[in-house]
């Protein structure tokens, strides 16, 4: 297939800027992948069309402040976005730099409150930073660093962003982006959903540069997926199982929990426990082998996210829903609106 297929035209005017100004009221379409209906409800209105013995599952991770303001020894501003590896903590992470380092194979950068940190191994954008600090990195991140936000929102991180940029179940520190369709998600919600009989459990998936490099060749077949971290514990695979066994559906919230879920396909409609790096890229045809339905946002052109949601509702039938999206003035992308494709 190619990239072009997976193209729309978009009103930038429906980019939201900021979240909805109470989490969880935010507009919801339902789409039947089956018959093609499209219905157009309140998120709250989830509990209408997740049922009994239904469980849902959220990814649990949790944005790091991942985004750094410093200067160059020569005085020059650059911005240093930190990339958590497993050895992150003892002083080593990736780094992808924005600011003029071409040509350069090392540079000092000077961060606030006297922070610094050396950038080596420069190339494309991409490096390794050591910092100068004989504590943690996760001390330094809590001190200066800022909320990562996504390049189409059009303005610096706020106060506000510490708490809407995150799901409320979130809790395992190592992403550099939310898995946005968990932040429609309120505490009540979540009693309902109870109250009526629907389960829910977490899995891991710590999202990286794979869910949001942009694709860079025209055959999406040759796009390499890059890995990222993922943790499904024994009580989810549990439950997957079980509901499995009594003919409930098992419905991802979001495309980071698709993709923890069928890379750690068993074969027989569940999962296996256990941790791991994935680099499942999900595009039509795939077929699907744990999940029933997904909850998900609206997601830009051309990106893996858009070729996974395809994947799974039809992409003809999705960008038809897209369409609709658009004339009925949606919101899209992160802080924007959801669907829920059944």
């Amino acid at each position: 297939m190619i990239i072009e297929e997976f193209d729309y035209p978009l009103p930038s005017s429906l980019i939201a800027q900021y979240p909805s100004p109470q989490r969880g009221k935010t507009s919801l379409m339902i789409l039947h992948r089956h018959t093609g209906l499209i219905e157009h409800r309140s998120f709250q209105a989830l509990t209408q069309y997740v049922k009994a013995g239904d469980l849902l599952v959220m990814n649990n991770t949790r944005v790091l402040p991942a985004r750094l303001i410093g200067k160059k020894e020569t005085g020059g501003r650059v911005e240093v976005l930190l990339i958590p590896l497993w050895n992150g903590t003892k002083g080593e992470w990736k780094t992808l730099i924005k600011g003029s380092t071409k040509g350069k194979r090392r540079i000092r950068i000077r961060f606030e409150q006297g922070f610094e940190g050396d950038v080596e191994e420069i190339k494309d954008g991409k490096g390794r930073i050591h910092f100068s600090y004989p504590g943690e990195v996760m001390d330094i991140l809590q001190k200066i660093g800022h909320i990562p936000l996504p390049p189409y929102i059009k303005r610096g991180d706020e106060p506000l962003d510490r708490d809407r940029y995150q799901t409320i179940f979130a809790k395992k520190e190592g992403s550099i982006a939310a898995p946005t369709a968990g932040l429609h998600f309120t505490h009540d919600l979540l009693h309902s959903l109870k109250q009526n009989g629907i389960r829910t459990v977490e899995i891991t998936l710590h999202v990286g540069i794979g869910t949001f490099a942009p694709i860079k060749v025209r055959n999406i077949e040759g796009h390499p997926m890059e890995a990222e971290w993922v943790e499904i514990s024994e009580e989810t695979a549990k439950e997957i199982k079980e509901t499995k066994a009594r003919s409930g559906r098992v419905i991802a919230v979001g495309t980071t929990t698709t993709r923890a879920l069928e890379s750690f396909s068993n074969g027989e409609g569940g999962v296996r426990p256990g941790k791991g790096m994935t680099s499942l890229f999900i595009y039509p045809p795939y077929r699907f082998r744990v999940i029933d339905g997904l909850v998900t946002n609206f997601h830009l052109p051309k990106s893996t996210l858009i070729m996974l949601t395809s994947a799974f509702a039809g992409k003809d039938l999705l960008m038809k829903a897209y369409e609709e999206a658009i004339c009925r003035k949606y919101r899209f992308y992160s802080y924007g609106d959801a669907m829920l494709i059944l």
